[in-house]
């Protein structure tokens, strides 16, 4: 079973060397990540700490782009969280 992380737990995360974003309800820790970003570093810093759903959704990020994202899965976002937190994209 996944690690369950408070969305308070990832809103202390919100700098360029300590950067967790939550997509689609799952947290990732992109601090490693983010000077090899695509999109550039402030498109992640931008959205640290926070959930970030709506922005990767908008960008299209493709197949590859998620499978990448599994690297920096660290757990899923607390179900107490979830209501209050930005809905998934529905398929």
């Amino acid at each position: 079973m996944a690690k369950e992380i408070s969305l308070a737990t990832v809103k202390k995360h919100n700098k360029a060397d300590d950067l967790w974003i939550v997509i689609e309800n799952k947290v990732y820790d992109v601090t490693k990540f983010r000077l090899e970003h695509p999109g550039g570093e402030d498109s992640l810093v931008d959205v640290a700490g926070r959930d970030g759903t709506k922005e990767f959704i908008d960008v299209g990020h493709s197949l590859e782009a998620r499978e990448i994202m599994k690297k920096f899965y660290i757990g899923d976002l607390a179900a107490a969280d979830i209501k209050k937190n930005s809905p998934i994209r529905k398929p």
